[in-house]
């Protein structure tokens, strides 16, 4: 869902970096639903997730992982290789959204709404954080867009604001949620991954001399 920065990183051992994958898709599975439950807007994937999942009938994990799905399929004329994270990415996401849904009941305050929408952005920008940082693979819609860039040689900004705006108008016209919390998590989650990613961003170990 983010693509890789570029902090100054630590040295993890192969089996923490699985188990800190796992946990940070878990955990940003969980943030989304967090927003979800808020009803104050979503960011520019899941509001194509929640229209998609309103006109279907299938659960919002559901429509999360059919979509990774085929947008890994745009993979292939890019030359593409998905890694561990990728797959990962698309197997454990759907899952954490819909068990986090049906765990936490919609709330009727604004007040309770709004502090789900600012917990589940913070709590999205340290999951991508944790999941980025294991470095083994991005994910499906992240990878489209880095690809698609190495490609072209188009700039990663432009290309990336393109797809999301693209998605986000498709979203919003089929029914998804945009609001507030839209434009907070564009205006946060870059910031909040930055900040979380150094001390948990793996480093290949250097061999003893």
């Amino acid at each position: 869902m983010l693509a890789a920065l570029t902090p100054a990183p630590v040295t993890i051992a192969p089996t923490r970096r699985i188990i800190q994958l796992l946990v940070g898709l878990w955990l940003y599975g969980a943030s989304m639903a967090l927003q979800i439950r808020a009803a104050l807007g979503l960011n520019p994937w899941d509001v194509l997730h929640e229209g998609l999942a309103e006109r279907t009938g299938l659960s919002f994990g559901t429509v999360t992982a059919l979509v990774g799905v085929l947008v890994l399929l745009c993979w292939l004329p890019l030359r593409q290789r998905p890694g561990v994270g990728t797959v990962s990415n698309v197997l454990v996401i759907g899952v954490a959204v819909d068990v986090t849904l049906a765990l936490l009941p919609a709330p009727t305050g604004l007040a309770v709404r709004v502090l789900l929408l600012a917990g589940g952005v913070v709590l999205n920008g340290l999951a991508a954080a944790v999941y980025i940082g294991a470095r083994l693979g991005p994910g499906p819609r992240d990878g489209l867009t880095t690809g698609f860039c190495a490609r072209t040689g188009t700039s990663l900004r432009l290309v990336r604001t393109a797809v999301e705006v693209i998605v986000l108008a498709a979203g919003w016209l089929l029914g998804g949620t945009v609001g507030v919390g839209t434009v907070l998590y564009a205006l946060a989650i870059g910031p909040l991954t930055q900040a979380f990613l150094p001390p948990v961003t793996w480093v290949r170990p250097r061999p003893a001399a």
